[in-house]
């Protein structure tokens, strides 16, 4: 993988390209054909993925399963997103328990993603302690941005609530 394409994503932020490319001998390229789903919520979690190319939706479940005799597909769509901001998908299972996945993500056009399996991406963090400890800091600012967006949805969702409740 061309280390100039990956030098554009936050998860590289700080490295210089002999540290990137340690990550891009590890790379894979996948296209994903528009609406594929590429990652499954509650699916295991064995990568991340870049998106180079395309837009995809991240979707999860409406509900929170109460009787597992009871299937509901239903979703909702979380956010569009563009590879011209550069976003990547799948961190959270890298330290979920269970690995497990937390959304899903749809191709809403042809896509092209690099692919990083998480096995080699804790290996190269291993192997070079200064580098990984800079992929592993950006990987935590990602997390937390997306936490403190998830908690701010839900604020909003539970003023709209308290607000129907009072009238």
């Amino acid at each position: 993988m061309d280390v100039g394409a990956l030098k554009e994503f936050n998860i590289f932020n700080g490295l210089d390209e002999s540290e990137i490319k340690l990550f891009a001998d590890k790379v894979s390229t996948v296209k994903v054909p528009k609406g594929e789903s590429f990652i499954v919520e509650g699916d295991v979690g064995d990568s991340i993925y870049l998106l180079l190319e395309g837009e995809v939706e991240i979707n999860q479940a409406l509900t929170l399963s109460m009787n597992k005799s009871e299937a509901d597909n239903r979703e909702k769509a979380i956010i569009k997103l563009s590879s011209q901001i550069k976003p990547l998908f799948g961190e959270m299972s890298l330290f979920n328990e269970g690995d497990r996945r937390t959304a899903s993500v749809k191709a809403l056009s042809d896509c092209k993603l690099a692919k990083i399996l998480k096995e080699e991406l804790f290996e190269v963090c291993d192997a070079h302690p200064s580098t990984g400890y800079k992929v592993m800091q950006n990987l935590c600012r990602t997390l937390c941005g997306n936490l403190v967006k998830a908690n701010q949805n839900v604020l909003k969702l539970t003023t709209a609530f308290s607000l129907i409740l009072e009238r």
